[in-house]
């Protein structure tokens, strides 16, 4: 089967810092796309030739009907450590289909933050959802039959000796409740925390717990409203530790992936909130770096009642593919998206070329 279908990589390192941080590129080109389709069944992978960069062996992974059943509309690629340290590696990672020119397209780029490959099961990290292949077959992006793809790697090695351990102890403190000065009541739960961490992280807290916005009786609790139980819980751990807390325990990595997802947008909306500015832009790109067809409606809505400009940019230029718009228009967030922001659905119906009229036309008819 091999003969029928090819994937390569050919990498590029880009820069090393002092920090121990190398920074590279490669460019993974799949021939034979189709055939590749019919050959390899659902959970059937195709496996690219190694290379070796900053003293580790990588490959990547490629399943043409997706890696299980599930994802069987998608194809899945994963990003594999053949060897590492002991230690491990730390890396940031971004895939996304390139176009005519050699850059890579926005809505068919997806990134993974941060993850520690290491040696045995954890060695390999990717998405099982990269595309759904109706959308990629429906693009301009496949040409002659091939599939072409960058993936960006920043990588970090792991210095756990020489790295600061004051967001555990901020963390442990949060846990304890030790010296807890000030409670909120959010969503028929409780939280305690510390005046003086909240109003060194945000602004709005600072008002709020110290300033002349101080509540008129400090032993009570003080009641947020407009913002869920778990919301509340993963801002405060962002405020003492820098951090989000791990995913919930989905049930699968679909599940897992959209929660993920959902709490972002009510990050989002909670860093705008209370003025924490690094939490609003890690929120913001993550929801730029994961748009899809049924998240997309949600997200424009969310930018523009919220004014997010980076975020609604994201969105409208996802919407620019005629087959992304029409399936944003079957979604369940079409209609929250037209009742409450119809100024956005008029902008997107002025924005549609020529050449997707009948993703215009069915936008209209919508409405």
């Amino acid at each position: 089967m091999a003969e029928h279908c090819k994937i390569s990589a050919v990498f590029v390192a880009e820069e090393m810092s002092y920090v121990a941080e190398e920074k590279l590129h490669f460019v993974l080109k799949l021939d034979g796309y189709s055939r590749a389709k019919e050959i390899f069944k659902t959970g059937e992978q195709v496996v690219s030739n190694q290379f070796t960069v900053g003293g580790h062996t990588w490959a990547v992974r490629y399943f043409p009907n997706g890696v299980s059943e599930k994802y069987a509309n998608f194809i899945s690629v994963y990003l594999l450590l053949k060897s590492a340290s002991e230690k491990g590696t730390k890396a940031t990672f971004t895939l996304s289909v390139l176009d005519k020119d050699g850059e890579p397209v926005r809505s068919f780029s997806r990134t993974v933050h941060i993850h520690t490959f290491s040696r045995g099961e954890a060695s390999d990290w990717g998405h099982h959802d990269m595309i759904k292949k109706v959308d990629l077959e429906g693009s301009e992006h496949l040409r002659d039959d091939c599939l072409t793809m960058r993936c960006d790697i920043v990588m970090k090695e792991n210095h756990d000796e020489e790295t600061s351990d004051l967001h555990r102890h901020l963390g442990n403190l949060l846990k304890s409740k030790d010296a807890a000065d000030v409670t909120f009541q959010v969503g028929g739960e409780w939280f305690s925390a510390h005046r003086c961490i909240l109003a060194a992280r945000s602004t709005v807290f600072k008002a709020e717990l110290l300033g002349a916005m101080k509540e008129s009786s400090p032993g009570s609790p003080i009641e947020i409203r407009d913002m869920e139980a778990d919301v509340f819980n993963s801002l405060l751990h962002f405020i003492y530790t820098e951090s989000l807390p791990p995913p919930g325990s989905a049930t699968n990595k679909g599940a897992e992936a959209h929660g993920d997802l959902v709490m972002a947008g009510h990050l989002l909306v909670a860093a705008d909130r209370y003025d924490i500015g690094r939490l609003k832009l890690i929120c913001e790109k993550k929801l730029c770096d994961h748009m899809d067809s049924d998240m997309v409606a949600t997200n424009l809505a969310l930018a523009e009642q919220h004014g997010f400009h980076g975020l609604k940019k994201a969105c409208l230029k996802f919407l620019a593919c005629a087959s992304n718009l029409k399936a944003m228009v079957e979604s369940d967030g079409f209609e929250h998206l037209k009742s409450s922001c119809p100024s956005v659905v008029k902008e997107l119906i002025a924005s549609v070329q020529p050449a997707e009229l009948k993703a215009k036309k069915d936008l209209v008819m919508k409405i």
